[in-house]
């Protein structure tokens, strides 16, 4: 509508005012064929020139839904199934939903096995009239054409409302809100124009002496600056990289989500038989079904292969037959664990070419799989901060307060440690994390010092020690935004617009 036409209609609703005091936008919205919310919007224009007041309203009806307008034209559904049964005897399932309706017939028969009118022959599925007479008055097409016809839900008792509404589904409660419009403190001028400046023509012509000016409305919003906003994680995972980053460590490269067998298990000492290898766990590949990490790397190979079969270096290894060909097989890497595996052979390699071994630092943050059920705390895929320490002569207690550090700089102090099982660490230690919300203690890592089995093949220094973990990114972020679904930090939940205030809000300095 262009400013003329809109000019014209305010001109007709001020008119209709002044001659009837009092209107509602439901009925300019009828009369002026227009949107409701287009009108709302022209009335909320000539009401910030206090040339209308605006009251706000709503009413409440009762509206047939299909089912209703189906009992409204045919009755209701079990003395439709009672009708056909009466005139065409005994019937089975099939063939009265063909007559009137799957639907109307489920709603129909709960109704009639209710009432005990008929029977049911579960052998051949058929339905027999058991009463004589059918009802002469169908009360609930009767109820229903009452509503229909005045549809005011103030004149019902609760059971009728419950019953059509509840029960039948047959009819909804619908609130229409409008409002009420009235004169207003400027409504003799009319729809004069106000100006919104004190403009130089204004002050040189004097004409601001006879100029209307319009208030102020210092609750208004302003223009919403439209403008990109980091996700929760990502602005997560910058604080968590910049932490590791002041401790000293450098990041690993992670830019393969695709990984052997061979990288994400064996080369960790991890059985082949080990549940988290089944199908159940992991994501396989079809193609390509499976990698050339033998042909790359034949000693490396061989060392674990034998590590796994006969054992070395004071272990007796897993005592079974091992398949290069289960190595081979390619999967969606389950851990970023398979990435430090890598790092760490380059790093051995680097040794044996200079005999001098480096202490050095590592982490990464990344994308793992697992063939997951999602729910509230659980998804296929989430993200891995890993990190290991290589040096010599390190122990339990280097890895407990490197972990420490780590959380209390993202801001996380309540923390409890609990000995686990991993097949290529010894100790191993599972972190715990309170969650504020829920009040629970959350599982959001694992840890350990990676056994010698591992290191070994690779060929590092024998009094190199390496210790390593795998934290959660999502549930150590949950715990931050006091969040209990993980779908509102990962997935179509999120809201982008409370992500950039909450780092500021919830992480310490």
């Amino acid at each position: 509508m262009d400013t003329k036409d809109q000019d014209k209609l305010k001109d007709e609703i001020i008119a209709e005012i002044k001659e009837k005091n009092e209107v509602t936008t439901l009925d300019l919205s009828k009369k002026h064929k227009m949107d409701h919310q287009s009108i709302v919007g022209i009335i909320k224009g000539l009401e910030i020139k206090e040339i209308v007041e605006s009251e706000k309203m709503e009413t409440k009806q009762i509206i047939l839904t299909e089912d209703g307008k189906n009992c409204l034209e045919k009755g209701s559904p079990d003395i439709q199934i009672l009708k056909e049964l009466k005139a065409n005897g005994p019937q089975t399932k099939k063939a009265l939903i063909e007559k009137i309706g799957e639907k109307c017939f489920n709603q129909g028969f709960k109704m009639c096995m209710k009432s005990k009118s008929i029977t049911h022959d579960k052998a051949s599925d058929t339905l027999t009239l058991k009463i004589e007479e059918i009802p002469t008055e169908d009360k609930i097409q009767n109820l229903v054409k009452k509503v229909n016809d005045d549809n005011d839900p103030s004149k019902y008792d609760a059971n009728t409302t419950k019953e059509l509404i509840k029960n039948l589904k047959f009819a909804q409660i619908e609130t229409n809100k409008f409002f009420k419009v009235k004169k207003g403190k400027n409504f003799d001028l009319g729809n004069v124009k106000f100006e919104t400046d004190l403009t130089t023509e204004l002050l040189s012509n004097d004409k601001w002496e006879k100029a209307k000016f319009g208030k102020y409305n210092y609750n208004t919003k302003g223009k919403e600056i439209q403008n990109g906003a980091l996700h929760r994680l990502l602005s997560v995972r910058n604080q968590i990289r910049e932490i590791f980053l002041e401790q000293g460590f450098e990041e690993m490269p992670t830019n393969n989500f695709v990984e052997s067998s061979f990288w994400n298990f064996d080369s960790l000492f991890q059985p082949q038989q080990h549940p988290s290898r089944d199908a159940h766990d992991t994501f396989f590949l079809k193609y390509p079904k499976s990698a050339n990490t033998e042909k790359k790397f034949p000693d490396y190979f061989l060392r674990v292969k034998e590590m796994h079969e006969k054992g070395g270096f004071g272990s007796i290894g897993w005592q079974y037959n091992w398949s290069s060909e289960e190595a081979e097989k390619n999967i969606l890497r389950t851990h970023t664990t398979a990435v430090s595996s890598r790092v760490l052979y380059k790093l051995a390699e680097e040794y044996k070419k200079t005999g001098k071994f480096i202490p050095k630092k590592y982490f990464s943050i990344d994308r793992v799989f697992r063939n997951e059920t999602l729910d509230n705390s659980h998804l296929a895929e989430f993200h891995q901060i890993e990190g290991f320490i290589a040096d010599y002569e390190l122990g339990l207690g280097h890895l407990l307060g490197t972990i420490e550090d780590y959380f209390k700089r993202l801001g996380i102090d309540k923390l409890r440690f609990k000995p686990a099982y991993n097949p290529y660490t010894e100790p191993s230690v599972e972190i715990f994390a309170f969650h504020p919300v829920s009040k629970k203690w959350v599982e959001i890592g694992n840890s350990g010092i990676f056994r010698p089995e591992m290191l070994m093949p690779m060929g590092l220094p024998s009094n190199v020690n390496v210790i390593a973990w795998g934290f959660s990114l999502e549930r150590p972020a949950m715990i931050h935004y006091h969040l209990e679904n993980i779908r509102e930090l990962f997935g179509h939940e999120v809201n982008l617009k409370h992500t950039q205030d909450a780092s500021i809000y919830y992480f310490k300095e």
